[in-house]
């Protein structure tokens, strides 16, 4: 018997970003390493639909509507340095000797567009209806549509954020994939 098609959703567990490699027309995306997004707080998707409606003989005939926007916006509680090159571009170096080491994440204005990405979170175990279950939502070809938000707070911990729109691949048509598992898996 299949598992049923719905469930309660509870917490969010894990999330990982991947740079889309390629996307050929005719062939299967390809993906580098994932990157942990540490922290993750929030990963909150919404979308546009365009609406046309048609009207003659003094009524409406026919109303046409269609998905003109997916997106999604994530929080999380530490800075990562892969996170913003993967997201924005740019490249990280390691330099130095202990206790003297530092990493930098450099962007340069050669940078001209964003990169794309995948992006895929999980609930934890048991943040579904089915008991050692979990639910993974994958969006699998987003561009940042503004700047992540950086910086520093006065007296308090600063979350990182980012707000990405999404778009269908070119090799398979997916926008967006909700996966409920009967037994939990890792992000892969």
């Amino acid at each position: 018997m299949p598992l049923q098609r719905f469930t309660r959703v509870y917490g969010i567990q894990d999330a990982k970003i991947a740079p889309l490699t390629s996307d050929p027309a005719t062939g299967t995306p390809t993906y580098g390493a994932l990157i942990d997004v540490p922290g993750i707080k929030t990963f909150e998707i919404s979308g546009d639909v365009e609406v046309k409606k048609l009207r003659g003989d003094n009524t409406q005939l026919a109303t046409n509507a269609a998905i003109s926007n997916i997106q999604v916006s994530v929080s999380y509680a530490k800075m990562s340095l892969d996170v913003l090159a993967a997201i924005v571009g740019g490249t990280v170096t390691d330099s130095g000797t202990t206790p003297a080491q530092k990493t930098t994440w450099d962007l340069t204005s050669d940078t001209a567009t964003m990169p794309p990405f995948k992006l895929e979170g999980v609930t934890p175990p048991n943040g579904i209806d089915i008991i050692g279950g979990d639910c993974h939502v994958i969006l699998h070809k987003l561009t940042l549509s503004a700047f992540p938000d950086l910086g520093f707070a006065e007296e308090d911990y600063r979350i990182a954020s980012f707000t990405a729109d999404a778009d269908p691949l070119l090799s398979n048509k997916k926008w967006i994939s909700t996966v409920i598992n009967e037994t939990a898996a890792a992000i892969s």
